[in-house]
């Protein structure tokens, strides 16, 4: 008790600000890397980190040797095999308000390549999945389907998502101004609760979204109607203007959708 005293009469106010700062960095990563296979490296590291304390607590030299090196080094190895993890939380956490302009018109092009590949999907009535990754990261699902690192061109949407396209069968995942993959599998919801007359599709669409921050857009083959999921909740588009709207609120966060204009399905 009496270290304990002593320990919170010198703590400081700059103390709290360093752990804060420090929790946030922590939690931040963590919601990045979650759903991804840096969550298992994670996991990795710290049975690596436990199997090092057995070691030592037991004597075992040899393994504490190895060990010993390799957490030597843990700051670099971390940087190697989370390079794209950080690279996503710098930029969220430089945001907006340092990119500013230039990440909205980022952002612009891209919808409206996608707007123009949806509406032309719909007029056919052919199917369509497509999902923009945010801060969440989707590797996981992004290594099921087959890599392009392309850009985001509305041409190219319509062409992969053709009955005769190989590659029609599953989802296409943007992230950061590209089309990482095509043909991507994504996790069906487990909701029992929601419309049976929904398809594998739009189950899939429901699916990514309840476990990440993705903005998913679908394209019924069945009516050809157009909807927008995002955290778990259909929003139909029944404009083209709607659709666009809903892009930049979901992506950009700029435009405020009125409740007369929302049409939210769970």
């Amino acid at each position: 008790m009496q270290q304990l005293g002593i320990l919170l009469a010198n703590f400081r106010f700059l103390d709290l600000l360093d752990i804060a700062a420090v929790a946030f960095i922590i939690y931040r990563f963590l919601i990045i890397v979650q759903g991804t296979r840096a969550y298992q490296m994670l996991f990795g590291i710290l049975a690596l980190a436990m199997l090092w304390w057995v070691s030592r607590a037991n004597e075992l030299y040899s393994l504490s040797f190895v060990l010993q090196n390799f957490f030597d080094y843990l700051f670099i190895i971390l940087i190697v095999l989370f390079q794209d993890q950080i690279r996503s939380a710098l930029v969220s956490i430089s945001g907006a308000k340092l990119l500013g302009r230039n990440e909205k018109s980022k952002f612009d092009q891209q919808i409206e390549e996608v707007v123009a590949a949806c509406l032309a999907l719909s007029k056919e009535r052919t199917g369509a999945l497509i999902v923009f990754e945010k801060n969440h990261g989707l590797l996981n699902y992004t290594s099921t389907g087959t890599r392009l690192d392309s850009k985001v061109h509305s041409d190219l949407i319509y062409s992969l998502f053709q009955y005769k396209s190989p590659l029609h069968d599953g989802a296409i995942i943007i992230y950061n101004g590209l089309i990482q993959a095509a043909g991507c599998f994504l996790p069906l919801s487990k909701n029992v609760e929601i419309d049976r007359h929904y398809g594998t599709r739009h189950r899939a669409a429901l699916g990514i979204t309840e476990i990440s921050d993705a903005v998913v857009v679908t394209v019924s083959e069945e009516t050809g109607k157009i909807n927008i999921c995002y955290n778990g909740v259909f929003h139909a588009m029944d404009t083209e203007e709607l659709l666009r709207k809903y892009l930049r609120k979901f992506l950009m966060e700029i435009d405020r959708v009125s409740p007369q204009e929302q049409v939210a399905r769970s």
